[in-house]
Formats: C-alpha cells, structure tokens, sequence
C-alpha cells in the first residue's frame, strides 16, 4: 500500500518588525535610527508633533501595482499621489495604476500598512522618490512598527533603495 503524504497549506510568512529593519540597517550600514513613540501616530500630523519636526519631514511608502508587478512610491507624508503623473512617468495607461491592498502590501514588503519604512522590505522593490524630499536635511518613515518611526538622511535613503527621482505629487 503507497503512502500518500497530506499536503499541508503553506505556513504565512510572519509580519516583520522594527527588529527585522534592524538587522537590514546594521546589515547595509545605513545612519538611521529607529524611534519607538509612546503614542500610535495614524497621521503625518500626529507623527509630526510627537517627534517634534516640522509635518514635510515626515515621508511615506506607498505601494503601488502596475500591471501586476509592485512599485514603491515615497513621498512626502502631506502630498497626495498623483495616479496620472505616476502613470506617464511609467509609460502606461492611468487605469493599469492601483494601490495595492493592505494585504497585499503587507506580502509584498512584509510590514503593515502604517508601519512600512522605505526599505528592509521581503523583496527589492523599484522605488521613486519625490524629489523634495531630497532637499531636507533628516527625514521621518515607518519604522517597522505601528508606533515606531525611522529617522535618516535622504542621501542614505536614495542610497540603500536606488531610487528614482521624478515629481509625482498632485
């Protein structure tokens, strides 16, 4: 009598961590700091006043799906992406530019929605960046967690990510 094994259903992956974009920032020798906040921060505002810098300091990740394959956007926290700016910078049509779900941001990078920092993510992603942010001398993202947030230069930022400039703000 053969012996059938059962197939289990894949195990999910685990969430990562400020502890996870640790390892990455000591691994890519990376001048950032992580900085766990005794408040969650669900706004750029809210970021802004707990860590007492000014609200264009504060960056944001944003996933992106076009056509199927995940892009990351980062802007500054208080600007709005615009989809159509996005979508002739890559040359496709408007309508073949989504959001990704949280879950699938969440599979994609490994951090949930609201803690995602520019890097440190399951998988490489191609990156823009808006282009002020590059002109502040510290900037603010996600720090891996719900209530931490990362502080780092824009230098080291474009630096680990590779990351291309174009202005895709409304």
């Amino acid at each position: 009598q053969q012996i059938v094994p059962t197939m289990k259903a894949p195990t999910p992956k685990k969430k990562m961590t400020s502890a996870d974009l640790l390892k990455f920032i000591a691994t890519h020798h990376i001048d950032a700091t992580i900085l766990h906040l005794d408040a969650h921060t669900s706004t750029v505002s809210d970021a802004a006043r707990e860590l007492g810098v000014d609200t264009g300091q504060i960056i944001k990740s944003l996933v992106f799906m076009i056509e199927n394959k995940p892009l990351l956007v980062i802007n500054n926290g208080t600007a709005r992406v615009d989809r159509k700016k996005l979508a002739t910078f890559l040359g496709v049509g408007r309508k073949r530019v989504k959001f990704a779900s949280a879950e699938q941001a969440l599979a994609i990078t490994g951090f949930v929605v609201g803690s995602m920092p520019p890097f440190g993510h399951r998988q490489m992603l191609r990156t823009l960046v808006a282009p002020a942010i590059t002109r502040l001398d510290l900037i603010y993202g996600g720090g891996g967690d719900i209530d931490a947030m990362m502080r780092l230069t824009p230098s080291d930022l474009v630096r680990v990510t590779g990351a291309e400039m174009t202005d895709v703000s409304e």
